[in-house]
């Protein structure tokens, strides 16, 4: 059994593989790990091109789309490793990317989950979307990255290379302990895509483990490969699963979600004000479905809220972002006011 498994999933991305995986493979010590594709039943001959041009590759085939987390949930069943980093196919690793990463779970108590400082494959001098250099929650739980605040990316000009806890780890690139991904129970598949690793992290937060950003691992991303920003489906699934993972995993949820139902209805307005018709409706629709579906969820939170022994994080911001960067125009991480 290698320490590491690095599984890429996968659905109908043969040209992403094609450009990415030699990265991955060449920057990936066969020693440390064994490089893994979970297939989530493509139907562009992505499974014939691997066998074809990478052999040393192990596949794992599903039998259908699973979405990000089912695909991953079921993917890693077939992964024999203590470790494993999961990675997007549109990822660019560099020299050197994974040692850093097995070297912070091993010496931190309680570390179980860490990710690289990720930055933007189109401009490799920021920071991306999605994770940066590590992800946080306000106090009304909207996300947020060091080095991406809103839509505002910063240049990399290493100032947030320190090593430090977070509390969410990006579901684009992140290591992650998989006995104790296993007992919490994986990904949430209703998510099917977008959030759910913002869950998992506060699942794992909750049950007293740690989780942590190592910026002397570096990956570019690509970014919006599956779902670009313009998809209205993104929208929704982003306001519908946040909905979800905030009454599954906060313990006094009403009259909360009211007061998130009005930011929400807010933003939905922005959406409408740009003529983006389509997004306003994704909100519209991700709000009705939360709550009609809650019922859904009982379960989780009731078995949450019995195995959580941490309720309160140091890595939730105790403002609100929104105001801080629409209002008061903060567009960076470093000038955000920590004390409560």
């Amino acid at each position: 059994m290698k320490k590491v498994g690095v599984v890429i999933l996968n659905w109908n991305g043969k040209e992403l593989l094609e450009k990415f995986l030699p990265s991955v493979l060449k920057n990936t010590s066969e020693e440390l790990a064994d490089v893994y594709v979970v297939d989530n039943a493509s139907t562009d001959n992505s499974v014939e091109m691997l066998k074809e041009k990478f052999p040393q590759v192990k596949i794992v085939r599903l039998d259908k789309n699973y979405g990000y987390a089912g695909g991953y949930n079921k993917g890693l069943e077939s992964v024999d490793a203590r470790y494993v980093a999961l990675i997007n196919s549109d990822i660019e690793v560099t020299e050197g990317w994974l040692e850093p990463l097995v070297e912070t779970l091993e010496k931190h108590d309680k570390a179980v989950a860490v990710q690289p400082k990720i930055l933007w494959y189109k401009e490799k001098n920021k920071f991306e979307h999605a994770g940066a250099s590590g992800g946080f929650l306000d106090k009304h739980y909207y996300v947020f990255c060091r080095g991406r605040i809103g839509d505002s990316l910063e240049e990399d000009k290493g100032q947030y290379n320190d090593e430090r806890e977070i509390f969410w780890a990006s579901g684009a690139a992140f290591l992650i302990d998989k006995k104790v991904f296993e007992e919490v129970g994986g990904f949430d598949e209703y998510f099917f895509a977008h959030m759910e690793e913002i869950d998992l992290a506060w699942r794992l937060k909750a049950r007293g483990y740690r989780l942590f950003v190592n910026p002397a691992s570096v990956v570019y991303h690509v970014g919006g490969a599956s779902l670009d920003a313009s998809s209205p489906y993104k929208t929704f699934l982003n306001f519908r699963n946040s909905i979800v993972m905030i009454y599954k995993n906060k313990k006094t949820v009403f009259p909360f979600l009211i007061l998130r139902l009005l930011i929400d209805t807010g933003l939905a307005f922005t959406f409408l004000f740009k003529f983006k018709l389509g997004h306003f409706l994704a909100v519209v629709k991700a709000h009705c479905q939360s709550y009609v579906c809650m019922y859904k969820h009982r379960r989780n939170r009731k078995e949450n809220m019995k195995k959580t022994v941490v309720w309160e994080f140091e890595e939730i911001y105790p403002r609100s972002i929104l105001w801080q960067y629409a209002v008061k125009g903060i567009k960076k991480f470093g000038d955000l006011n920590w004390k409560k």
